[in-house]
This record gives C-alpha cells, structure tokens and sequence, in this order.
C-alpha cells in the first residue's frame, strides 16, 4: 500500500485542497514552488505508463481538475503540470499523480 493510499483511506493526515469522488488533491510535504500540489486519482494506477485506455475519462478529469485548482489557488500567471512515470522518469510513489507547480517562475528544462 503506497502513502498517497494511505492518505486516500484518510489513515495519514494531509493538508488536502480538493475532494470528489475520483480524486483528491492536497499541498506536497517537499515542495519545490510556493504552489505545489499533487492531484491523485482515488484508483490505484502505479504510473502513466500503466494506465489503461479505460482510464482516459479519469485522465482527462485530473486535467481538468488541476486546471481549476491552478485558478482557485491564484496561479492566474502560469503554472506547471508535471507526470512522474517510472524510475528514471523521477517517479518515487508508485501511484499516479500530477504535480501542480506554480507561485513563481520555472526554469526550462525542469531538471
């Protein structure tokens, strides 16, 4: 069981900003802008990589989600979606997530 499912199961506090039925989305513990939140979906995908086609409408209302959050969060002079997927991609939690980074100007490339 990965930490992100723990905090689903509410069995580890997290500083949470949006809940539905599909996903939640709460504040990173290390984060690298002065906005950065993970979007996850309530299904445990372990990556990008391993989601199914079926997935693609829980894709797409991750993306959706994350747009909004970047709104109500006051990221109105732009923002950074970023998908961890797989080792050498910098995943460290097998569960899919997107990072929500803004607050800040970022650098290209990211790292």
């Amino acid at each position: 069981m990965t930490i992100f499912k723990k905090i689903i199961d509410k069995e580890v506090p997290a500083d949470i900003v949006f809940e539905d039925d599909k996903c939640l989305a709460f504040r990173d513990v290390n984060p690298q802008a002065p906005t950065h939140v993970l979007v996850i979906p309530k299904k445990e995908i372990a990556s990008l990589a391993t989601a199914a086609d079926e997935d693609s409408h829980l894709l797409g209302h991750l993306l959706s989600v994350t747009r909004r959050l970047a709104g109500e969060l006051g990221l109105e002079n732009g923002f950074r979606v970023v998908i961890n997927s797989g080792a050498e991609g910098g995943q460290t939690v097998d569960h899919l997530h997107l990072h929500l980074i803004g607050g800040r100007g970022l650098n290209w490339p990211p790292g």
